[in-house]
């Protein structure tokens, strides 16, 4: 593909608080963060990801940051045509995802496919 018929980014939406949760990051964070998100834009994979599917619902994917002030987490659905819906955005504290996390998100996707008619 040549840059002239290369396909434009998909826009990204931002969720309930995800994006002032992600501007609440620590820079290195919030800049590995974006890189990520522009991999997804532009048809790729982020380069540390998990499948979502069982716990948040189909198509919605985990990307995980790792630096010296922790674990953060951007949760994420892009299969539908429109956009890539930032769902939720956190620092993650445990091993497991905790339970108030995993319901956020599940939450504001359903409100998502409801508001799409999916």
């Amino acid at each position: 593909m040549t840059d002239s018929t290369k396909l434009a980014p998909k826009p990204v939406e931002f969720r309930g608080s995800s994006l002032d949760d992600l501007r609440a990051y620590p820079i290195a964070a919030k800049r590995e963060a974006g890189h990520q998100i522009d991999l997804v834009q532009n048809g790729r994979d982020p380069d540390d990801w998990k499948p979502m599917a069982t716990t948040i619902g189909p198509g919605a994917k985990e990307i995980r940051i790792r630096d010296e002030a922790g674990a953060f987490r951007v949760i994420y659905v892009a299969k539908f045509d429109d956009a890539i819906y930032v769902l939720h955005c956190f620092q993650k504290k445990t091993g497991q995802t905790s339970k108030p996390d995993v319901d956020l998100a599940e939450k504001r996707y359903r409100d998502l496919k409801r508001e799409l008619g999916k």
